[in-house]
């Protein structure tokens, strides 16, 4: 499993991602941008609904919660390591058990309201990113292309972070192997 860690680099010291790399990240940002437009086109029901909490945003809870501590740690530079995923399962955790001592319900407006924030949150940091670090070949992490984007605009050097995901780890070291040959 990826860690959670934050461990920053000097700038320069990742490749850059190549084509495909690019590619790869437009469309994971894309995929996550379109899960928003989802939740987005959900949220009347969500905020002033029945609080039945739609099939979209049970889908995304366990995603959210198994990316949040990267998109906080990375994204923010911070070490707060599970913290960002135990604070939003505890968020909602609470928000069903205050639900279901108002209502006697689990699935409650309050409940949907939490998820669906949490989710809203994540999926449009992390789509924002990828799409992001695919326009500015950022290296290495996705989650660091604001930071990038500062370095760019500023002149400024700014860390850089491995992806925890070993694949686009993978792919940009075999994309730039390839390109030096």
């Amino acid at each position: 499993m990826a860690s959670t860690d934050l461990k920053l680099q000097e700038c320069g010291s990742l490749s850059k991602p190549g084509p495909i790399g690019r590619l790869v990240r437009l469309v994971f940002g894309a995929l996550s941008l379109y899960y928003i437009f989802g939740l987005w086109t959900i949220r009347q029901d969500v905020l002033t609904g029945n609080g039945d909490v739609q099939p979209l945003i049970w889908n995304g809870i366990l995603p959210a919660l198994l990316l949040i501590s990267y998109v906080v740690n990375i994204g923010f530079s911070r070490a707060w390591k599970k913290w960002p995923a135990i604070i939003a399962l505890s968020i909602m955790l609470g928000a069903g058990v205050f639900g279901f001592m108002q209502s006697g319900h689990v699935e409650t407006m309050i409940l949907a309201k939490a998820i669906w924030s949490v989710e809203l949150f994540t999926f449009a940091h992390l789509g924002l990113s990828f799409v992001l670090a695919a326009l500015l070949a950022t290296p290495g992490c996705e989650m660091r292309a604001a930071f990038h984007l500062f370095s760019k605009i500023t002149g400024k050097p700014t860390k850089e972070h491995h992806c925890p995901v070993d694949p686009l780890n993978s792919l940009d070291k075999w994309e730039h192997a390839r390109a030096n040959k």
